[in-house]
């Protein structure tokens, strides 16, 4: 399988921890968003909605979007399982992640920023509050659903990490390169830290990349 990447594409490395959590090889294709590469014919090709991640299966069927290559992975690759076995649990669990993938991280993507600046002619300092604004209200939100739920266990659902997890460090890594005070939610944090002391969460951080700069590349 081939899996398009770019090391600072939050999608992307939901992706990554889950490919990593699964053990699931790939052949890694670096696409430069800072460079444009994603707007090329070539990688047009492959998404045609020019965004990242993609993931190309064997067979040469292109998957897209995070949370459908993510289930992808885990409907081919059962062990260990993203998603608790039970119904209300599946749907609590798939609730938490979309309050990220779905609603908070859309609207801090390059091509919304990009949107703003160019279209709109934010200041920097309005763009800043922009991000700054949803990216909280994303954190409040998943405070207000995991602490004290009895669902909630070291993860965000009981005692392995999942699907819900996956998403939440990806929005956590974006509060922290806002420089944003992770204090007002405890719990957050609390499975945050506990998810990237893991391995395939560590290993899928945008900071160890193999494209990422290295005047920022984790030592």
């Amino acid at each position: 399988m081939q899996f398009f990447s770019f090391w600072r594409s939050l999608a992307s490395f939901r992706v990554r921890i889950a490919l990593n959590l699964k053990q699931v090889p790939v052949e890694v294709i670096l696409v430069d968003i800072d460079a444009d590469a994603h707007r090329t014919d070539a990688y047009r090709k492959v998404n045609p909605q020019m965004a990242l991640p993609a993931l190309v299966t064997d067979d040469g069927t292109v998957l897209v979007q995070s949370l459908a290559i993510i289930d992808y992975l885990d409907e081919t690759h059962p062990t260990p399982a993203l998603l608790p076995a039970g119904a209300l649990g599946r749907a609590r669990v798939r609730g938490l992640a979309q309050m990220v993938a779905c609603e908070g991280h859309p609207l801090l993507t390059p091509r919304v920023r990009r949107y703003l600046d160019r279209e709109l002619d934010l200041r920097d300092s309005q763009q800043s509050a922009w991000r700054r604004h949803w990216t909280v209200e994303t954190l409040a939100a998943l405070e207000g659903h995991l602490a004290g739920h009895k669902a909630t266990g070291q993860f965000c659902h009981g005692d392995t990490p999942g699907l819900a997890d996956i998403c939440l460090v990806s929005h956590v890594t974006a509060a922290v390169n806002q420089q944003i005070n992770l204090s007002p939610w405890p719990t957050v944090k609390r499975i945050h830290e506990t998810a990237m002391a893991l391995p395939a969460f560590a290993k899928a951080h945008p900071s160890v990349q193999p494209d990422t700069p290295e005047a920022i590349r984790a030592k």
